[in-house]
């Protein structure tokens, strides 16, 4: 087991990632109770680590070698906007037929309907577009509100379509926010030298998702002035994400910040260096103001799956079947939320929550109790 990367290579059969054997040996490291072997490692141990190395190694000297040729980059971009363009067209024809037929019968369709449209996205060089279709084939079963989920997305999708036919008329950060909402991302080496914003960072809250294809995680991360950055870390099944870093955790580095609008996409340019752990996140706020900035956010880019939320003194609080946050009068339903942690933690009073809000829902990421940051 490499702890540094970290990776890891087992024998048994398990599908699970990680393997209860590296599980177990993880907690023995963590605990003091496994030592690093070293030149003690055994022989296969000793070669995968070193493969390992020559392997990134190689990478890192393909790449700083690697010349561009202008007219070649030019012609894969004419070649790959040539495919986008063909394939919105496609989707907007599809789009058509759904609205068409009625939004009813599409949830009579088979998921393998929905999996063919997201695979001629692909093909076109438009994931993100296909990633969506593809999770709606599972929502309009699994959701009570599938009707007005399906019909809000039907409206974005179209408007998705029509913005990328007058992309050209795009302000920057506009254009930035269309090409991620299509799945059209940017190399990090772009945006590894633009700029450098110095912590300490406190790290709100994360949250992994694996979609059984690839495995995603979102960590957010505040400034002293108020800025609110969100890095995301990317892995093929059956490869390790990102050491994740602590809710409540302060840590000095520096970030980069990718095209768009805010609150921006980010990556680490420096390394990162423990400065303590925070006993609040600072400045918080009402569902109500929550309620008005994401507003003003969909205004400005209304492709924007989920908003980072920080709402003061609300409690935990059973409706119906469900569960929401209730605060000044306001409140929101509770989606992916850890129930009895949450309960067990704040004991039904007013406490302050970080988390994402996503389709008129909060996801809670983490809250503050008895001065201190935890995850439910």
């Amino acid at each position: 087991m490499d702890v540094n990367a970290p990776a890891y290579r087992c024998t048994c059969p398990s599908r699970k990632f990680p393997c209860k054997h590296a599980l177990a040996l993880l907690l023995m490291w963590a605990r003091g109770e496994a030592a690093d072997a070293g030149t003690d490692a055994a022989d296969y141990a000793r070669e995968w680590a070193e493969q390992r190395a020559d392997r990134a190694t190689s990478r890192g000297q393909r790449q700083s070698g690697r010349s561009v040729d202008p007219a070649a980059q030019a012609k894969r971009l004419a070649q790959r906007v040539e495919l986008m363009d063909a394939g919105i067209a496609d989707f907007a024809r599809w789009l058509t037929d759904l609205v068409r037929t009625g939004l009813a019968a599409a949830r009579n369709q088979p998921y393998s309907w929905w999996d063919g449209v997201a695979a001629r996205l692909v093909d076109a060089q438009l994931p993100g577009l296909a990633e969506q279709v593809r999770a709606m084939g599972s929502d309009v079963h699994a959701r009570a509100d599938w009707a007005d989920h399906l019909l809000l997305r039907a409206g974005r999708w179209w408007s998705l379509t029509k913005a990328w036919g007058i992309r050209g008329q795009l302000a920057p950060d506009e254009l930035a926010d269309l090409r991620i909402a299509l799945g059209w991302t940017v190399p990090s080496s772009e945006v590894q030298g633009t700029e450098a914003l110095a912590g300490p960072w406190l790290v709100l809250g994360a949250h992994r998702g694996d979609d059984g294809r690839i495995q995603q995680q979102r960590t957010w991360l505040r400034a002293p002035d108020g800025t609110v950055v969100v890095v995301l870390d990317f892995a093929a099944r059956g490869e390790a994400l990102a050491t994740p870093q602590l809710a409540g955790a302060l840590v000095d580095a520096t970030v980069a910040r990718y095209p768009g609008s805010e609150p921006r996409r980010a990556r680490f340019t420096s390394s990162l260096a423990p400065r303590g752990m925070a006993t609040s996140f600072g400045e918080v706020g009402t569902i109500s103001e929550a309620l008005e900035t994401e507003s003003a956010a969909v205004a400005l880019s209304p492709w924007r799956e989920r908003h980072p939320v920080l709402l003061g003194g609300v409690r935990v609080c059973p409706e119906g079947s469900g569960w929401l946050l209730d605060g000044s009068g306001n409140s929101l339903p509770l989606v992916d939320a850890p129930l009895d942690s949450l309960l067990a933690l704040t004991g039904g009073h007013p406490v302050d929550v970080f988390g994402e809000l996503e389709d008129g829902r909060v996801r809670p990421l983490s809250v503050v109790v008895d001065h201190a940051v935890v995850i439910p």
